[in-house]
Parts: C-alpha cells; structure tokens; sequence
C-alpha cells in the first residue's frame, strides 16, 4: 500500500487505511479529512501530483474539485441569509431587477439554490472561453425563459447554479462569489480553498488526470435528458484541458471552479455539519445551518435523470447533505453526528465507463471510526 502522510486519530485508522488501498489501485494523488464536531481528526494526503508520478502531493497541493465548489458557493448564500441579508423565500428579482424578464418575476432564491428554477443550461456560450466573461453570461441568465414552472420540477443546474448564486451575493453585498467567501468562510476559518485562483498559487496545483486509456480532451458529457437517453452538450463542453488551463483558474465560475484539498474543503463545510462553527469561529447560528439539510425538492431530477432529495443548495442522502465533482471528488455532512468528510484528488474516473466508489470508501471509514 501507498505510504500516507499527515495526521489520523486512532480511532479513525481505517480512513489511512481506505486512502492507502485506493493510493495502490486507482488513484495517483489524493487526500481525504474527516472534522467531528468542528475538530479536525483526520487529514492525510499521499501519492502523486502528476500523470508522470515524479512530483510528490503535498500537504499544501490543491487540486480543482469542479461541482465540489458549489457546496461553497451554497454556504455562502446561506451566510448571506443568516445575517437577514438575503431572504431564501424572497423572489431573486428583488435582488437582481433584470431578472424578473421572460417569465421569472415569481423565481425565488430557494429555486436557484435547490436546482429547481428551470434554468439548468445556458442558452448562450457555446466554448468555454464564453464562460469567462461574468457580465454577459449573467445577462443571459436574466434574460432566459425557464426551461419549466419554476419550483414544480428540479434539474441540475450544473453550470448556471454558480452564476444564479454568484450574482445574487454580488447584487446585495457589491463582492463577487470567489471575493466574498475569501473574506467571510476561507480567511476566518483559515481554510485553504478558492474559487478561482490567483497566480501566486499556481506552482501548487496539481493538473487533473484524465480517466485511464482517454487524454484531455475527455470532456464533462451532458447529463441524460427526462427519458434516460445521452443527449448532446447543449451548451459549451468542458474538457480536462480547460479545467487545467490558466484561464480557468483565473475566471469565476462558482458551480465548478474552485480549488481546495480534503483539509480546506472538509474544514469549510464542518461548519454547517456543527451548528455555524468550526475551529473555535462561528460563522453562521445553528438555525442558519437548517436550510442545508431541509428538503426542498423530491422527486426525479429531469437533468440528472435519477431520483433526488435537493435542500437550499445541496444533495440530500438520508441524513446526510454534500454534493461531490466530475472526476471523483467528494464532501458528505451529517450534521445529526457532526461530521464532515472529504475526499479530493487528481485522477479522474469516467462513471459511464467504470463505478466510482472511491468517496464513499472514505465516508464508510470515516463512519467505522465514528462508531467505534
């Protein structure tokens, strides 16, 4: 098995353990962290920050943990909320006028944030490059028709939930998504994760590796349509390459990319999981963590295809909350116990091709301890 740096309490061993087994078999660099009760108890890394396996992960690497990041840009608005800043039954046009156009003068907030405001592709950019230019995509987005009545159906939002979101948190505190939650989550918490990257960080991110035997170009697919079927991307396709590039780094793209590692990711989200506070730093009460785990929407997800339990901003699984990221990254809350657990890497699997449990693998062991 893989050597396994960092730190894990012993009653948490079979987390080392899990992250070593998989070090060996599919992954070439990861890190997983478990937090209880805002505490951290695991943080472990290991194995490779390159396809060429000569650059070692480090406890400071960070890698893109694509729709990982909306689990972020969910806590911000709920921040946002808790404060009496922004009302999740409130329609978005009292935030954002423009909005009202086409038909959506009556979508709300707890639409956006549940993927349920019938607004799940962009209708605009057609290459990536277009999703970089903030100020047009947006105006699209205001200017779009619902794709159905919004709050009578869900489809995963997966590029427009960051944009929604993002220009919501910008249109009442003047801040983009990426600049309030430095300020208001990573800076107070001293988590290191962001969304979008400035340069100086760049010599410690590790380049994500496409799904064995396909090369950069392998692109996020879209999602199957209402009746189970592949369907063609509808909008801009995004590729390895493009998530490895500068300027994807550079731009804001909330729903998709941020940067981070378990530590920050887990460190980040433990506050929901532990009533508003990890690490001694309250950011948000204990009732302003409820909407995480509220159920908003049940039913069958037109995008996805599939059965979902969607809250204000997340995936519900049970008694658990968390959303994970194309590729294999992953953070689950259970705020009935208190944890938090996340498991990011480099080496991506392709889900259509081979079953990805390596996550949950985590979150399994993370459980054998919790019940020691």
């Amino acid at each position: 098995m893989a050597d396994i740096e960092g730190a894990c309490e012993p009653r948490f061993d079979a987390v080392r353990a899990a992250l070593a087994t998989l070090l060996g078999k599919d992954d070439v660099g990861a890190s997983a962290a478990v937090y209880l009760e805002g505490e951290q108890v695991v943080d472990i890394w290991g194995g490779y920050a390159d396809a060429d396996r000569s650059v070692g992960w480090e406890r400071d690497t960070l890698v893109g943990v694509n729709s990982v990041s909306k689990n972020m840009t969910a806590l911000c608005a709920l921040i946002l909320a808790d404060r009496g800043d922004l009302d999740l039954s409130a329609p978005v046009a009292a935030y954002w006028p423009e909005f009202a156009a086409a038909g959506k003068e009556g979508t709300l907030v707890r639409h956006v944030l549940s993927h349920t405001a019938g607004l799940p592709e962009l209708s605009g950019p057609a290459v990536v490059e277009e999703l970089y230019d903030w100020e047009s995509v947006t105006a699209g987005l205001a200017a779009q028709a619902p794709a159905w009545e919004p709050g009578t159906a869900a489809g995963y939002h997966a590029l427009t939930f960051g944009f929604l979101v993002g220009e919501i948190v910008r249109r009442i505190t003047g801040r983009s998504l990426g600049r309030f939650f430095a300020e208001e989550v990573a800076e107070p918490l001293g988590a290191d994760f962001h969304i979008g990257l400035s340069p100086e960080h760049d010599h410690r991110v590790a380049p994500l590796i496409p799904p064995p035997s396909l090369t950069d170009e392998y692109a996020s697919s879209a999602p199957p349509g209402p009746d189970g079927t592949r369907r063609e991307n509808a909008g801009a396709a995004i590729r390895v390459k493009d998530a490895n590039s500068t300027a994807w780094r550079r731009a804001q793209i909330p729903a998709v990319n941020g940067f981070g590692n378990a530590r920050s990711v887990a460190l980040a989200q433990s506050v929901l999981a532990n009533q508003g506070s990890a690490g001694g730093v309250r950011l948000l009460s204990p009732r302003g963590c409820e909407p995480a785990w509220q159920e908003v929407f049940r039913g069958d997800d037109r995008v996805l295809g599939t059965p979902m339990s969607w809250t204000v901003g997340f995936g519900r699984f049970g008694n658990t909350f968390g959303w994970g990221g194309w590729g294999g990254s992953l953070v689950v809350s259970d705020p009935g116990s208190r944890l938090t657990v996340a498991y990011v890497m480099n080496q991506m699997i392709d889900r259509e091709q081979h079953e990805d449990n390596r996550g949950m693998e985590i979150v399994m062991a993370a459980y054998d301890g919790l019940y020691r």
